[in-house]
């Protein structure tokens, strides 16, 4: 309540040589309330003119202690090259005042850093390595959190100012720490997944008969990384010059070893949220070794994508999820991005996390195939269709996963490209998801409009009935399509029978009911036209079940009989626009990051000792 410097003129002088106390300092303002903090107004008012103050003393240790009292940062301080540890105190305490609200929108400090830009400073630390490996995350969480400031209010120069970036090494810079990122998470997953393979749940799961172990990964993956997931979104929705660093090879991340330096210990923090070591960073960087696996960003992403997508009952995952189909829907989109997952020459083991389920055995790692990036794609899609066909029904994650499928195949069609993929997999999922679909109509229509779902399943397949011949790899892949329509022709029966009673009441689901109706034209067609030929080959040959070789025997001699509907539009696709249809998640998402940067803020990974050591010395 008084002035401690009237007695003692040198008080804030000497204030400044002493260690501060931080967890002190916080709990004394966190504990008090707002008529309190009003009383003592003009003493922190005081207190940060003081700290403003001896930001220009040449006494180093003045300068650390009173940005840790202040929270207040310098662009020049970032941009400069003097102290590792004064551009770290810059950081967390930009990303401290960038957080300071839930919504960073109402924050209006933010305004005098839209006005006084801090971009080039933050390109700086990416492009530059020794400050990128200590810097590199704070600089792309702050730099995503900046370019989500009022970005459909009004025009924000850091999203200009990111769409234009073409420079390299930034965008390279900016990669590695999203790849690293990743990475980590991704490595402490499978350290944590292989420890309770080991332990008791494997004990537990043997005897049970492994059915799906939800609970456990629920445990294993504790929180997702959703402010380095915002920051890869932004860099490939902004900047097309990024998408080139999705596929810029690295060596596999954890198979290169360095030696680890012993670091201070720190309160244990979520997985996944703690920006990763320098040293493993660095790695990443080491030349490239002919017998490591190599890999890139685009497959650490994949890898990533296919475990938060695993259970998406938890708020944070389900929004990981979303976040990681809204990414894989720009690459799908993008013409440069194509033409890298589908090239023939780059080939990639790229093994995703597959949820333990009774009817199937767990791939081993060694059989994984080389192939172009777009199987894994594939592979993920199908994945996530056969595992949340449940109560809880994510109808939202199934349209844009499907959504991502048809992209795909527009692309492939377009540029004629023929895929070497079981396809088969792909159309048995899809089969069978519409089979859930209809078995669980009743509950799913009380939430879902569940025909829009519907409707792009069988334009998928309409997709491969009409244009299957242009992108299909071979001749036999065609027949094998048709084969697959012929033996679940029950499924397609059911849904025709389903969507036309639907169809014919005049009830709400009528309009939407009657589209599916009309595009099941040609699939009907197939089953109709070949189904009284295989019944009667098999009548006239005596066979009472006939095998997959008979069937597509009778296929292929009678394909010249066949007539299909010409059905417009199968190849074009609605673009992904974030301001019309995503804002309000978008908006969700970033409070979400907000809240949980400012709660893991590390400033104890600043070590007092560390900091006083390097301003040992007052000259």
């Amino acid at each position: 309540t008084e002035d401690p410097s009237k007695c003692s003129p040198r008080f804030w002088e000497e204030l400044f040589l002493m260690k501060v106390n931080l967890e002190y300092l916080e709990g004394k303002l966190e504990s008090l309330d707002g008529e309190e903090l009003m009383k003592i107004k003009d003493n922190i008012n005081c207190l940060f003119q003081h700290c403003i103050q001896a930001l220009g003393e040449e006494h180093p240790i003045r300068v650390v202690n009173a940005l840790q009292n202040l929270m207040e940062s310098l662009d020049s301080l970032l941009c400069a090259e003097g102290s590792e540890s004064l551009k770290s105190l810059c950081l967390k305490l930009l990303l401290c005042l960038v957080t300071v609200t839930d919504n960073i929108s109402q924050n209006t400090i933010l305004e005098y850093v839209m006005i006084n830009s801090i971009f080039e400073a933050i390109l700086q630390i990416l492009s530059h390595p020794p400050s990128r490996r200590e810097h590199g995350y704070d600089a792309v969480v702050l730099l995503a959190l900046l370019v989500n400031y009022r970005k459909y209010e009004s025009v924000n120069p850091y999203i200009v100012k990111l769409s234009i970036v073409d420079d390299e090494a930034t965008l390279n810079g900016m990669g590695l720490v999203i790849a690293q990122a990743l990475s980590e998470y991704n490595r402490q997953y499978k350290d944590k997944e292989e420890e309770h393979q080991s332990g008791f749940f494997s004990a537990l799961t043997s005897m049970v008969g492994s059915m799906f172990i939800a609970d456990a990964h629920e445990k294993i993956s504790v929180q997702t990384n959703e402010a380095i997931l915002l920051a890869l979104y932004e860099a490939v929705h902004l900047n097309r010059n990024f998408i080139t660093v999705l596929a810029q090879s690295h060596p596999e991340m954890g198979l290169v070893t360095t030696p680890v330096s012993p670091a201070p210990t720190t309160p244990a923090t979520p997985l996944g949220t703690t920006p990763p070591s320098s040293d493993v960073i660095s790695s990443v960087e080491l030349p490239l070794d002919a017998d490591v696996q190599t890999s890139n960003l685009l497959i650490t992403f994949l890898k990533y994508s296919s475990i938060v997508m695993q259970d998406t009952k938890d708020e944070h995952r389900l929004h990981s999820g979303k976040l990681c189909l809204i990414i894989l829907t720009c690459i799908a989109e993008d013409q440069y991005a194509n033409a890298f997952l589908h090239d023939d020459n780059m080939n990639f083991r790229v093994n995703l996390h597959r949820m333990p389920m009774r009817h199937r055995k767990k791939a081993a790692d060694k059989n994984l195939p080389c192939r172009p990036l777009v199987c894994a794609v594939l592979d993920l899609m199908v994945e996530f269709i056969v595992t949340h066909m449940m109560k809880e029904f994510p109808m939202d994650l199934y349209v844009r996963c499907i959504q991502v499928v048809h992209k795909l195949l527009c692309y492939q069609k377009k540029c004629r490209v023929r895929l070497h993929y079981t396809w088969r997999e792909l159309w048995s999922a899809l089969i069978n998801l519409l089979k859930f679909l209809m078995s669980n109509e009743t509950v799913l229509l009380a939430k879902h409009n569940i025909f829009t779902l519907a409707l792009m399943i069988v334009n998928l397949f309409n997709m491969f009935i009409t244009y299957g011949d242009t992108f299909l790899p071979t001749p036999s892949s065609y027949d094998e399509l048709y084969y697959e329509i012929i033996r679940m022709h029950q499924s397609f029966d059911n849904l025709y029978s389903m969507v036309l009673r639907l169809s014919t009441n005049a009830g709400q689901w009528k309009e939407a009911a009657s589209k599916v109706t009309h595009a099941l034209v040609n699939i009907r067609a197939i089953i109709n036209h070949f189904n009284p030929k295989i019944e009667s080959y098999a009548a006239v040959n005596h066979i009472s079940q006939l095998s997959e070789e008979q069937v597509l025997e009778v296929v292929r001699a009678n394909y010249d009989t066949l007539t299909l509907k010409l059905q417009d539009g199968l190849d074009q696709y609605e673009r992904y626009s974030e301001q019309h249809k995503e804002a309000a998640f978008f908006k969700e998402l970033v409070r979400s990051i907000s809240t949980n940067v400012r709660r893991n803020l590390a400033f104890h990974t600043l070590s007092q000792e560390v900091l006083l050591k390097e301003f040992s010395t007052i000259s």
